[in-house]
C-alpha cells in the first residue's frame, strides 16, 4: 500500500502553528482512505485516519487545541 500526500495545512493556536499533512492511500479493495499526521513537537505526532480529507480537517482543527491543552496541564501536574 502506498500513501500519497494530498495537501498540507497548518492549524494555529495561541500564535503557534502545527504542521498537517494529509494522506491518501488505496487499500487491497481499492477503496479510498485518508490519513493526517500533526505534528505537536520534534517526535510527538498525531495521526487520524477518515474517509474523507473534509472530516480529517475538521477533525485535527477540534483535536489539536484539546492535545496541546491537555498535554500542557498533565505537565503541570507531574511538575508539581
Amino acid at each position: 500500500m502506498f500513501k500519497r500526500l494530498v495537501k498540507t495545512a497548518a492549524v494555529g493556536l495561541d500564535e503557534k502553528t502545527y504542521a498537517v499533512c494529509y494522506f491518501e492511500l488505496r487499500t487491497m479493495s481499492g477503496k479510498r482512505r485518508y490519513s493526517a499526521e500533526i505534528v505537536i513537537a520534534p517526535g510527538d505526532r498525531i495521526i487520524l485516519d477518515d474517509d474523507s480529507v473534509l472530516n480529517l480537517e475538521a477533525r485535527a482543527n477540534r483535536l489539536v487545541p484539546a492535545t496541546v491543552y491537555s498535554r500542557a496541564l498533565a505537565g503541570k501536574a507531574r511538575a508539581a
